[in-house]
């Protein structure tokens, strides 16, 4: 019964293999860091702006939607640890055309990602050095990623664990010291004493009616890139029956924590009127409440976010790329590993990558609209490897029914709810066409997946690719006698 068969690639030998390196502690860090961005400690301040009150709803939706997107991939992963990654389940389950779609993709989602953190670094290091021109350290910033990713991969795994420490105390320090704010009943510069009915004492939690609560999508799905970055870390995560359920059943708590009471204590502090849009609303907190030094902690905080985000990039991209050399849809040379059991060449090919921040920096002079336009590009993308998944899942339902049986890890709500999650997603896009800039990020999004569509007919010509689609269509056979045979045994019980 090919049930436990990754269907990937014929035998070739032996491959090489991922070092399993990463702890649950990495694991659990990583899990946050990658549910933590750039988006939420910038960005949130625009959003406000935009939704009011209704942007904690935002919030809670969009991360109710994707908890149910890690729970497919989760019970996907599970399913079969020989899959590495979610593009492997992909090309599984739905052939080889995924796989080389979602690895690519995805490797240029956390390309385009990184390219956007690497100019928020330079930015936020001019805080300190005004004069330094702003390439040097996206440059910089580029080498000491290299160099921290080359090491092994409990270095990566260590240097996530204490970047995503520093968010998680910066955030928690906020909600303290404004909950302390709201029970002293501190009064904003406007005059307004903080109090939770700063929540919906000006125009109700929707105050900016349908289309402001629309606009909060828009900009908000930016601050989730990245919460599905514990699927990468499967190959090398140590016990991973035990540690990537821990990992993803904490995304709940770790959103209603870092995002909505974080939001919700923002909003009773300052009124959400005198929130600023061009502004981080975690500043104006700590500079509300006294402290001289705020502007100078929260850069380094948002500092640690950028870098922390590029250096996931980096890594993700470099075990997607390992991925599509051993299936055979990238150069060989990707899926050789240094003594530390890393793929150095697809490091370096994705480092190649990100030094276009650098020329970016040197070369543009509207910095600002360049990071606009490349993470909402980034955002569209992530939205179709999101979905791939979530269909992965569908696939695996109707053709593994005995592993869905057997599953210790079974997706809450399971077939219906993927459709569920599918239709958010097209509301997602329709949100997307609602605005100028978030629009033009989509329609060039298309040429991307036109590009792959050619290669890839170019390369399922080859004799090693047709012999992956002759593997597949043989085991979606066999599947499908198995599923049919369990579901006999199962109505004769």
């Amino acid at each position: 019964m090919p049930q436990n068969t990754t269907a990937l690639r014929p035998s070739t030998g032996q491959q090489p293999h991922l070092a399993r390196s990463l702890s649950n502690r990495h694991i659990q860090l990583i899990a946050i860091g990658g549910a933590i961005g750039t988006g939420l400690f910038m960005g949130s301040g625009k959003t406000i702006s935009l939704a009011g009150p209704s942007v904690i709803f935002v919030y809670m939706i969009i991360g109710f939607m994707l908890f149910f997107v890690m729970r497919a991939m989760g019970e996907l992963l599970l399913s079969n640890l020989e899959y590495k990654s979610f593009s492997d389940f992909a090309a599984d389950l739905l052939g080889p055309w995924a796989g080389f779609f979602t690895s690519w993709t995805y490797w240029l989602c956390w390309i385009v990602t990184a390219i956007a953190e690497l100019i928020a670094i330079a930015l936020y290091t001019s805080f300190w050095w005004p004069d330094l021109p702003l390439w040097i350290p996206a440059l910089v910033a580029v080498l000491i990623l290299l160099g921290l990713n080359l090491t092994s991969v409990k270095a990566f795994g260590e240097t996530e664990f204490w970047f995503a420490l520093i968010k998680i105390v910066a955030i928690v320090t906020l909600i303290v010291v404004g909950l302390v704010m709201v029970i002293t009943h501190f009064q904003s510069p406007g005059g307004a004493p903080a109090s939770f009915n700063n929540l919906w004492n000006d125009g109700g939690m929707f105050p900016t009616g349908p289309m402001g609560f629309i606009a909060g999508f828009q900009l908000s799905v930016f601050a989730f890139l990245g919460v599905e970055l514990v699927g990468t870390t499967a190959a090398e995560a140590q016990d991973p029956e035990k540690n990537l359920p821990k990992a993803i059943n904490s995304i709940p708590i770790r959103i209603l924590l870092f995002y909505v009471l974080a939001l919700i204590v923002i909003m009773a502090v300052t009124p959400w009127r005198e929130v600023r849009a061009d502004a981080s609303p975690f500043v104006a907190m700590f500079a509300l409440a006294g402290l001289g030094a705020a502007a100078a902690v929260i850069n380094f905080v948002v500092l640690t976010s950028a870098t922390s985000s590029a250096n996931s990039g980096l890594y993700s991209t470099s075990r997607m790329l390992f991925g599509l050399s051993v299936e055979g849809t990238a150069p060989g040379r990707f899926q050789l590993l240094s003594r530390h059991k890393v793929p150095a060449n697809a490091l370096l090919f994705s480092c190649m990558f990100l030094l276009v921040s650098a020329v970016l920096l040197y070369a543009s002079s509207s910095i600002i609209a360049v990071f606009t336009v490349v993470t909402t590009m980034a955002s569209v993308l992530f939205i179709f490897v999101w979905a791939i998944i979530v269909v992965s899942y569908i696939v695996y339902r109707k053709r593994r029914p005995a592993l869905h049986a057997a599953s210790k890890f079974r997706m809450p709500g399971g077939v219906y709810m993927c459709y569920v999650v599918l239709a958010f997603f097209a509301f997602l896009i329709w949100a997307l066409t609602q605005k100028t800039d978030t629009l033009q990020a989509l329609l060039v999004t298309p040429v991307w997946f036109v590009g792959l569509g050619v290669v890839w007919m170019i390369l399922r010509r080859r004799p090693e690719q047709a012999a992956h689609h002759e593997l597949h269509r043989v085991t979606v056979a066999a599947d499908r006698e198995a599923a049919l045979a369990f579901r006999a045994g199962v109505h004769r019980g």
